[in-house]
């Protein structure tokens, strides 16, 4: 069971939705989730895979427009996809919306399909990231870098807290150079991811998601506790679940942390 004594955060992805109402979905999904006392609300990228998934910027925004003061983030945004000053500014004018709010969740991608969609180099993914954290880091904190000057708003200045997406070398890293870690949950064992995390508080690092729980038709409520339990025991701050057709209601996903 949950460890009483260690509180343990949870969240909810929102989406995928593939229709014409994909807006007014986000919308409903993002009111459901709060009202059953989320603590907070993702959006995940994924591109060129064969199913449709909203932008995780749009999805955010439209989130932002229907809370008040529950946590938004990415988990997480492919970096080596975009442009930095291009991101840049697209988080400036994300923070417009939804203010402090926002967890900027990144990595350097693991599907090279994505990488193909949009003609960008896979095999140069960590690279390329290294290079465009630098540079966002730069651009939030001064408000623009080699020449190109965004003039961000006053109120977002500074950007949001970066959050890293990563395994192997990476646990570290977050630890030491950004302000928390999101360790993916989906295709690894909770002894795994459990492993990692004391790696990465042994690193000094701060806050620590475990993302990407998927609870589908096969999800024991149980099991799913025992889980929870295991990861707030070993000193995760956040989890975050992902609720898939014929899964188990929010409420009941809710009820097991509360």
């Amino acid at each position: 069971t949950i460890n009483e004594g260690l509180l343990m955060r949870l969240g909810a992805l929102l989406g995928p939705v593939s229709n014409s109402s994909a807006a007014n979905m986000l919308a409903e999904q993002a009111r459901t989730y709060v009202g059953e006392g989320f603590d907070s609300l993702w959006s995940a990228q994924a591109i060129g895979r064969g199913f449709m998934t909203t932008d995780p910027i749009v999805t955010l925004s439209v989130a932002a427009t229907v809370t008040e003061s529950v946590e938004l983030g990415t988990a997480v945004l492919q970096v080596p996809l975009y442009h930095p000053v291009d991101l840049a500014h697209r988080i400036f004018s994300l923070m417009q919306i939804c203010g402090d709010r926002l967890l900027f969740g990144i990595g350097a991608g693991s599907t090279e399909s994505d990488f193909a969609a949009f003609d960008r180099a896979y095999e140069a993914r960590f690279r390329k990231l290294s290079s465009s954290v630098e540079r966002l880091k730069t651009i939030f904190a001064n408000g623009g870098s080699d020449g190109v000057e965004l003039s961000p708003w006053s109120s977002v200045k500074g950007g949001p807290p970066l959050f890293l997406g990563s395994w192997g070398n990476g646990v570290e890293r977050a630890a030491k150079h950004f302000d928390g870690w999101i360790a993916s949950g989906h295709y690894r064992t909770p002894a795994e991811v459990i492993s990692a995390l004391q790696r990465y508080r042994g690193a000094g690092g701060e806050r620590a998601i475990v993302s990407t729980l998927l609870l589908d038709s096969d999800t024991d409520l149980g099991e799913l506790k025992d889980r929870f339990g295991r990861f707030a025991d070993a000193g995760f701050d956040d989890a975050v679940v992902m609720f898939l057709p014929g899964g188990p209601s929010p409420a009941a996903a809710r009820a097991l942390v509360s």
